[in-house]
């Protein structure tokens, strides 16, 4: 790469920086790719049905049953740097995830979902907000490994997050979350950008 086009891809970056605009990967390299499918299972699936509740991942998510397994919703990777085995940085996903009270009428939309490595946290940002919202934390047997430039998490449990649930309780105007909750389990793939 010659050194005019390396001052101009430093300028850019600088000055997508300043107004914090995310920067594209270089046009001969690869962006992030993989996804993480959230899966929920047949338990909390039921607990949340008889009291109103629905989570419906939305695209570019898609949405999966199985009578033995659940409901999983996979979310595919946007971007991110992060290293899982380093426990630092943070992996876009792309898609949004809508929760519905069929009781009290009330739902909430997370956009920009991401697993944040550094606090081990699912979060998302409501609709209408710039604040993310710390919603899931991979808990149980945990394995993480490394093959070539794929990272992979394994999560056995999913519990939901105690500032997720106060948050959800508060704006559905329900009282079924609660922190610690086991929704089901995590699997993540992650290739970072090269």
């Amino acid at each position: 790469m010659n050194r005019n086009k390396l001052v101009s891809l430093a300028v850019a970056a600088a000055a997508a920086l300043a107004l914090g605009i995310s920067a594209p990967a270089f046009a001969d390299g690869t962006p992030a790719s993989g996804s993480a499918v959230i899966s929920e299972g047949n338990t909390f699936f039921a607990q949340a049905a008889q009291a109103g509740i629905v989570a419906v991942p939305l695209p570019s998510a898609t949405v999966s049953y199985s009578g033995s397994t659940g409901l999983s919703g996979t979310f595919p990777v946007t971007g991110g740097t992060a290293s899982l085995t380093l426990a630092f940085g943070s992996i876009q996903l792309g898609g949004s995830l809508l929760l519905v009270d069929a009781r009290t009428l009330k739902s909430v939309t997370f956009d920009q979902l991401a697993l944040d490595v550094d606090t081990f946290q699912i979060t998302g940002v409501p609709q209408g907000s710039t604040t993310a919202v710390p919603l899931l934390d991979p808990a149980g047997d945990l394995e993480i490994d490394v093959n070539g430039t794929v990272q992979t998490l394994t999560a056995s449990d999913l519990d939901v997050d105690p500032a997720g649930a106060a948050y959800l309780d508060s704006r559905l105007r329900t009282s079924f979350f609660t922190g610690g909750q086991s929704v089901g389990s995590l699997t993540v793939a992650f290739t970072p950008a090269s």
